[in-house]
């Protein structure tokens, strides 16, 4: 269960992710699942309460590489923390056959946090 405690944040967060969070969710969810299961994922995700987990813990479960800053999509998304832009929460979704966390949108937001801070809490919905 994350850690709901108060602590200072380098970033700043949108109350929801933004509308076309959903759609990229979508496409790249499509890859995976068929799209029945898609579209009730999206649904539960737009229902979802938003939640945090550091950025450590979400890599753990994900798997996944981290990108560098050279990648040009996460040193857009240094730069937005650096002015002070509010980022959007994370589009996660639990695979519980795999015992891993597919990081359905934000993928890029999540290498720019990291490389900031590993501690760092991140905003998400999670289904």
């Amino acid at each position: 269960m994350p850690d709901k405690s108060a602590s200072t944040s380098l970033i700043n967060w949108l109350a929801e992710p933004e509308e076309q969070d959903y759609p990229a969710a979508a496409s790249y969810l499509s890859l995976l699942y068929a799209p029945d299961r898609v579209d009730d994922m999206i649904s539960a995700l737009r229902s979802a309460p938003v939640t945090r987990f550091k950025a450590k813990d979400i890599f753990r479960a994900s798997g996944l590489s981290l990108l560098g800053i050279s990648n040009s999509h996460v040193e857009k998304d240094r730069k937005k923390v650096a002015r002070g832009t509010a980022l959007s929460p994370l589009l996660l979704v639990r695979n519980e056959v795999l015992g891993k966390v597919i990081i359905a949108d934000g993928y890029h937001r999540l290498c720019a946090i990291y490389s900031l801070s590993e501690d760092e809490w991140i905003h998400c919905k999670i289904v």
